[in-house]
């Protein structure tokens, strides 16, 4: 009888440990997010269930002295038992907050995706569509905390309100696209600077620029060249938004607005349309940025049933009391010529004054 041979055990492949450790660690960040979203989700609807009780037991009370003491107690015996997320000032907030956020079915969503910390910031806001906007926008460009903060402080939402009053009802340029004024006091520019300057400075502080652009831009390019009958034209700065599918063609001007610009940049998006758009994309828009905009004479030239908007660039904001009482001044004037607007009469001769662009010597510099 002969002997059976041993089994030798055939050799197994070598473990990737670097693919491993990797794998384990994705494991534990996703679920340590899941699990620090679920409980800041938990936290959030506690405060909001706090606030409301609260709130509506002491409905009609709240600026009382007797309310008022109340909160006082009710805050004193919360913070013995659970420490300092119920001291008087953070329970104030939280009725606050219940006030502020009356629906639970918007609650609940917008505690998904925002912290405590982000609602902290939103509860103050006055306006309706101005809160909405802003969580949105926290949601939609995944903003911190110190972000939002920014974005509130540096009012981004009533500056896009400014924009769209210059829209009419058949304008050719999207709602909720462009601020006005834009803020460029990130770019560090001194006094007596050069377009050419401006420029640069975008171009280096692209990401801070980007943020302040709004939602949804990708840089493409800086100095288009645009060939036409021989001629050579250029556009200072060309993007591409990917929420509206089109090209926005971006012109820099360190005078006043002028008629003429209208032509120029009727010019760049003609050309752009002809031979960049892409057949899966809208129309391309166009926006011109001045230091200083005759914003009524951007109206008398409807410049936005062409597809172009016109907005301030300030490249320094003033002291925060004096900027707001700027925006403030704008928004009035902005809806003040709103209503002057519909009161024009509707006539059937239309007076229209057509700008020629000339090309020049120095718009290659």
């Amino acid at each position: 009888m002969k002997k059976k041979d041993k089994l030798i055990p055939k050799e197994l492949p070598s473990v990737d440990e670097i693919a491993l450790f990797e794998h384990i660690s994705s494991i534990i960040e996703n679920r340590r997010a899941r699990a620090g979203a679920y409980a800041n989700l938990e936290k959030t609807v506690m405060f909001w269930e706090i606030g409301e009780h609260i709130g509506s037991v002491l409905l009609g009370r709240e600026r009382a002295a007797y309310g008022k003491r109340i909160v006082v107690t009710l805050a004193r015996q919360l913070e013995e038992k659970y420490g300092n997320s119920f001291e008087v000032q953070n329970l104030r907030r939280i009725i606050q907050f219940a006030k502020r956020f009356p629906d639970f079915e918007i609650v609940v969503p917008l505690a998904r995706q925002l912290s405590w910390s982000h609602f902290l910031i939103l509860i103050p806001i006055t306006s309706d569509e101005a809160l909405m906007y802003y969580a949105y926008d926290a949601i939609t460009r995944q903003l911190g905390k110190r972000e939002l903060r920014r974005q509130v402080i540096r009012r981004t939402f009533e500056r896009g309100e400014i924009a769209d009053t210059q829209l009419t009802e058949q304008s050719k340029v999207p709602q909720n696209i462009f601020k006005d004024p834009y803020l460029l006091d990130i770019l560090g520019l001194k006094d007596n600077y050069h377009e050419a300057d401006l420029e640069k400075a975008i171009l280096l502080e692209l990401e801070s620029f980007l943020l302040e652009f709004g939602h949804g831009f990708s840089f493409i390019n800086r100095q288009k060249r645009m060939i036409w009958d021989g001629d050579d034209y250029t556009l200072d700065l060309l993007f591409y938004h990917r929420i509206m599918k089109r090209l926005v063609a971006v012109e820099l001007k360190l005078e006043k607005f002028r008629p003429a610009f209208k032509a120029q940049m009727e010019f760049y998006l003609k050309w752009l349309n002809r031979y960049e758009r892409q057949p899966d994309e809208n129309e391309p828009i166009g926006l011109i940025l001045c230091p200083h905009a005759n914003r009524s004479t951007v109206e008398l030239l409807e410049m936005d049933k062409a597809g172009i908007a016109v907005a301030e660039f300030w490249t320094t904001v003033p002291p925060k009391e004096e900027f707001e009482r700027k925006i403030n001044e704008i928004m009035l004037e902005a809806k003040e010529r709103i209503e002057q607007r519909k009161s024009f009469p509707v006539s059937d001769i239309r007076k229209q004054i057509d700008f020629y662009y000339e090309p020049k010597e120095d718009d290659d510099d």
